[in-house]
């Protein structure tokens, strides 16, 4: 019996074993044309066996590479495409260079800051007001998200002059709703719903009267 761990290792698992024993058999054909249609038909039963990469762009593109990955870049046959090698599917990418971004006010986050910088730019005195609103809406939002309750607007103007210099300044009130205050109703609509439902099934007593009156009829009924 042959087992797994005598076997060699098998490189493109979703291939399967018999895939790989063919390219070995395609490497070892000494005749060239033969040796390219045997390479041809294992490109179409690569197809086959993984229909799914048929949805990938240029899959038979991807199939080639594949079978030269098989075969440890030893097959030696004329592709339609770039033959690959072994440097080139295995070279790793450049590292992206992190964004490296330091808030001035960590709570409220880089991109505020940027939107303050183009609001800065803008010439338009209506634009500039809107943008001016805007900020001081999401900045109420923000304290309100960290902190569970309401800012006054005399706190988010002093801050917002503090970011801008004074070059931004918002006219209207941003009225953002505070999550205690809408818990507490939450949670006295619940208290009333009890007590509501307590008076609908007389608090509870009738059920008791009604099981010891039961209990009475039970002891009459059998004595």
């Amino acid at each position: 019996m042959e087992y797994n761990t005598t076997r060699n290792h098998l490189i493109m698992r979703e291939y399967g074993r018999h895939i790989q024993k063919m390219i070995d058999y395609v490497i070892t054909i000494e005749d060239r044309e033969r040796r390219q249609k045997n390479a041809q038909a294992l490109i179409e039963l690569m197809g086959f066996l993984n229909p799914h990469l048929k949805n990938v762009e240029d899959f038979r593109h991807k199939l080639w590479d594949h079978l030269f990955l098989i075969s440890d870049f030893k097959l030696d046959v004329d592709s339609p495409y770039p033959i690959p090698t072994r440097e080139t599917l295995k070279a790793k990418p450049e590292t992206l260079p992190y964004p490296k971004k330091y808030p001035k006010y960590s709570h409220l986050g880089k991109n505020l800051e940027l939107v303050i910088q183009k609001a800065l730019k803008e010439e338009s005195p209506e634009k500039r007001s809107g943008f001016a609103n805007s900020i001081a809406y999401y900045m109420k939002l923000a304290y309100n998200t960290w902190h569970k309750e309401l800012v006054h607007d005399d706190a988010i103007r002093s801050e917002l002059n503090a970011i801008t210099d004074g070059q931004l300044e918002f006219t209207n009130t941003p009225f953002v709703k505070a999550y205690r205050e809408r818990d507490n109703r939450d949670s006295n609509r619940f208290q009333r719903g009890g007590k509501n439902f307590q008076q609908r099934n007389g608090g509870g007593n009738r059920s008791d009267r009604n099981g010891k009156s039961g209990g009475k009829h039970f002891k009459k009924r059998f004595k």
